[in-house]
């Protein structure tokens, strides 16, 4: 285990399987508190279309910003399950503190915070929590995600294609406390970790989001930060060029690949294909 209080949280559900621990009214009162907002939030907040960088996007790729400042009416929708989702996180965010607070984890709420990068540069957001003197956030992950991307630091530097390193680490810096890390729930299982991100380089992410904000509020030309990558079939090059996972995840895609097909995987011989993003097929262009 990564930290103290993942010992304490799983003592306590062992003990409330066995009965020998129960939850008090306070806490279940905060934890209802805490959902009832979040439902304000999802549902009666501000259009979700509406462009602020904010410390949730920032760490984004600036191709996908770019889009979402300068070109929103052709972003695809988001399915009507995305509210869903959304909820879902805001629900294991409030279960989750109302086990550490059940567990005797002592720690400070939610707080809001401005990430000052110079010459009237700023980027507001609101972290999770504050736990021994740290920043961290709260994350509900799908069991993939779980397993191969939530590892480690350097596991998720590798493919932050939601830039959750530089929305921690502006945290962080905003409230002038040290980085934290993750804790991750698994949303198949229930499963919860904590991952440790107190090793990352500050300077760097700090650098990389100040470049994102002069990119975004100077206007500077679109410039696709991803090329296609080529489809292998038994480590051997089909011809044909796909997608990358970012673009993949990107409500643009469509708008920056104008040739993009999206269809079953051309090369798979299993009887339900993958659906792959194809932008080329062969030699010509798909």
């Amino acid at each position: 285990m990564e930290h103290p209080a993942e010992l304490s949280v799983y003592s306590f559900l062992a003990k409330a399987m066995a009965g020998e621990a129960s939850v008090s009214k306070d806490i279940m009162d905060q934890v209802a508190t805490d959902v009832s907002n979040a439902l304000d939030k999802q549902f009666n907040g501000k259009p979700r279309d509406e462009f602020k960088l904010r410390m949730s996007n920032v760490g984004r790729p600036k191709c996908q910003l770019w889009f979402e400042k300068n070109d929103p009416k052709d972003k695809t929708p988001f399915p009507p399950h995305f509210l869903m989702n959304m909820l879902l996180g805001d629900i294991v965010e409030a279960v989750f503190k109302g086990l550490l607070r059940a567990s005797g984890v002592q720690f400070e709420d939610n707080d809001n915070v401005t990430l000052k990068l110079g010459d009237d540069k700023e980027i507001q957001g609101e972290y999770d929590l504050v736990l021994d003197g740290k920043v961290d956030d709260i994350k509900s992950a799908s069991p993939w995600s779980y397993n191969n991307k939530f590892v480690n630091l350097e596991t998720l530097q590798q493919g932050d294609s939601f830039g959750y390193i530089p929305q921690l680490v502006g945290y962080a810096k905003g409230a002038d406390k040290d980085v934290g890390g993750w804790w991750v729930v698994n949303k198949g299982t229930g499963q919860f970790k904590y991952v440790n991100a107190s090793s990352v380089n500050t300077k760097e992410v700090i650098d990389n989001i100040e470049e994102t904000y002069d990119y975004i509020h100077n206007d500077e030309p679109f410039k696709r930060c991803f090329e296609a990558v080529e489809e292998t079939f038994y480590k051997k090059a089909t011809g044909n060029k796909k997608l990358c996972t970012e673009c993949g995840f990107c409500s643009y895609k469509h708008k920056c690949w104008p040739t993009l097909k999206t269809q079953p995987s051309l090369v798979s011989t299993a009887r339900e294909k993958p659906m792959i993003d194809y932008v080329q097929i062969g030699k010509e262009v798909a």
